[in-house]
């Protein structure tokens, strides 16, 4: 069984009231709740820093240089 930490996190009460009545809903604790979201966050900044380290290679066009481009080529 993994070891879990306490923590004290303050909601919005409405917020708070929210996750509640989601939790009862569906027969999981609020703690249940807000870990399987944290994780899921994580997981989205893990796919988020393995697609930066993939592109890290690739040439760096500024906004600025790209919009020109358009200009001149008659997009915009």
């Amino acid at each position: 069984m993994e070891t879990q930490k306490r923590a004290t996190v303050y909601f919005d009460a409405e917020i708070h009231q929210a996750l509640r009545l989601r939790a009862a809903a569906s027969h999981r604790s609020v703690s249940e709740m807000v870990n399987e979201a944290v994780k899921a966050a994580l997981a989205e900044d893990a796919e988020d820093l393995a697609a930066f380290k993939e592109r890290s290679g690739e040439r760096s066009l500024s906004f600025e240089t790209f919009v020109q481009r358009l200009k001149r080529r008659g997009r915009i």
